[in-house]
């Protein structure tokens, strides 16, 4: 590409991130790091864990935000230097190494562009994540399996933390379902593109005749609740179950009964934890699931009495929204966006942010249509 025209794809890529600097709000984001950093510094921090997890992580999330956004504008200086310095002294190798740096920052800074475009209600929020396997028998435990570490493998990668609260295991292999809780700002916003059922079709590993099979999962995302959420369950709504937690197979792996199972009665939503030591403890990460999921189904209530208000009920977007194929050819595909990408086993390791960044835009141009 020639100079001149590198020059104005710089200036382009000047004005998008000035717009995302502004939308961020950098001084903002300073000051509440600033505020958490003289929370962390509190003696007192730890006598409350709960708090201290939520305001370090958050501390650390925020600060990664930051350093993304400053070491972009870094990047962008430089590279104008350098495109300086190949126009005045005729540099080839110069101008070479500005076009490949513009290249990569296009892709950083649209990235980066993406996360301005979460401004629902609850996008800022941690995300609580269910899977559940489907139709499809042990193929679809084992798919259920499968996208629980492409999502965490996805966590891991953004040093986003992690917990497990729940996870039942199929007889033969794979989930039944597992629920975890992805514990980083945003992470509601940014996962709840991925809900829906997604579909995997290869030649099964549980099938001796080697015949290609066709199974299904489902993926839930719903906000993490804060205090300030008004969700009031009176008492005599909830039905408590205790059991003993178990792993892969139904081998114990407590010898009492602390795992917790809470039925909502009024709405049939049940949920469950067995990830704590104690009873108490699973209790009291299983409210904060079963609270995130009944205001999840509030709010789908109320949309939906809006569509219907409006007389423009729609199916949801989220039905097969994804198709993972591993035979007779290798692709993943989302029927949402048309992304699609020939490299399946680097989705399956964790790679989506691809997938994630066009569900986004996606589901914003659907909101403005």
């Amino acid at each position: 590409m020639a100079l001149p025209d590198l020059s104005e794809r710089l200036k382009h890529l000047d004005a998008t991130l000035t717009s995302i600097e502004k939308v961020l709000d950098l001084d903002k984001l300073r000051a509440e790091i600033a505020d958490l950093q003289e929370q962390v510094g509190a003696p007192d921090l730890w006598d409350d864990q709960a708090n201290a997890q939520r305001v370090t992580g958050r501390l650390s999330a925020l600060q990664a935000e930051l350093e993304r956004a400053t070491n972009l504008r870094q990047r962008l200086d430089d590279v104008e230097v350098l495109l300086e310095l190949a126009a005045e002294e005729g540099d080839e190798d110069s101008r070479a190494e500005a076009e490949a740096e513009i290249n990569r920052l296009a892709g950083s800074i649209e990235s980066l562009e993406v996360r301005t475009l979460l401004s629902g209600e609850f996008d800022e929020r941690e995300a609580l994540v269910t899977i559940r396997s489907g139709a499809g028998g042990v193929d679809a435990a084992d798919f259920a399996e499968m996208l629980q570490r492409m999502y965490i493998r996805w966590a891991e990668r953004h040093e986003y933390p992690v917990e497990v609260y729940d996870t039942s295991y199929a007889e033969e292999a794979g989930l039944k379902s597992t629920t975890f809780a992805v514990k980083a700002p945003y992470a509601y916003g940014t996962l709840s593109v991925e809900s829906g059922t997604h579909r995997l079709v290869r030649i099964s590993p549980f099938d001796n005749q080697g015949r290609r099979q066709t199974s299904f999962a489902a993926v839930e995302v719903v906000p993490v609740l804060e205090e300030t959420d008004e969700i009031d369950i009176p008492d005599e709504e909830i039905r408590v179950d205790v059991y003993r937690s178990s792993g892969p197979g139904g081998q114990s792996v407590n010898t009492t009964d602390s795992a917790v199972r809470l039925t909502h009665i009024p709405t049939g939503v049940v949920v469950s934890c067995q990830n704590e030591k104690s009873q108490l403890q699973n209790k009291a990460s299983a409210m904060v699931i079963l609270k995130a999921k009944l205001l999840a189904l509030k709010k789908a209530e109320e949309r939906a009495q809006l569509d219907e208000l409006r007389g423009d009920v729609q199916a949801s977007w989220g039905d097969q929204m994804r198709n993972y194929v591993l035979n007779p050819y290798q692709m993943v595909k989302d029927l949402r966006t048309e992304y699609e990408t020939g490299n399946t086993q680097a989705v399956l390791d964790g790679e989506i942010d691809d997938f994630i960044e066009a569900g986004i835009r996606w589901r914003r141009g659907q909101s403005l249509n």
